[in-house]
């Protein structure tokens, strides 16, 4: 396998109840509290149209997952035939890039209150973008 390398940048970090990823859940729709997003100075003008209601997928980097398991038995459970950790939401993965899709609930200047994530406290977010409608909609 051939490593390249590209630079990733933290934008920020998630603030959250949660500080150990064995008491997170493993989705979002699984009891994950409300968490905040907090974003580094010089990127406020980046927030501009992100408002409350918001709905917006949040890209994480798992900075406490192993980057060297490609086969896991799909939520740890062991009766379950292991899987390539690409089939799996499992945060062990050579490049742990954590997707959370959450709905924006307050927006206080470079924090962004969300609802619903499942990331643990001090998690570094590498991205925001909007959820797209339906594009027939579009």
């Amino acid at each position: 396998m051939t490593h390249r390398s590209y630079p990733l940048y933290a934008i920020g970090v998630v603030e959250s109840v949660l500080t150990e990823p064995a008491e997170a859940p493993r989705q979002s729709d699984e009891d994950a509290p409300p968490a905040w997003l907090v974003f580094e100075p010089e990127l406020r003008s980046g927030l501009a149209g992100i408002e409350a209601g918001a709905e917006v997928i949040v890209l994480t980097w798992l900075d406490r997952a192993r980057r060297d398991t490609l086969t896991v038995h799909p939520r740890g459970d062991l009766s379950r035939p292991r899987q390539g950790v690409f089939a799996t939401r499992s945060p062990h993965r050579p490049n742990p890039i954590g997707l959370h899709r959450v709905k924006v609930s307050e927006v206080d200047g470079l924090r962004l209150r969300v609802d619903h994530l499942e990331a643990v406290h001090g998690t570094p977010i590498v991205d925001v973008k909007p959820v797209l409608g339906d594009p027939s909609e579009r």
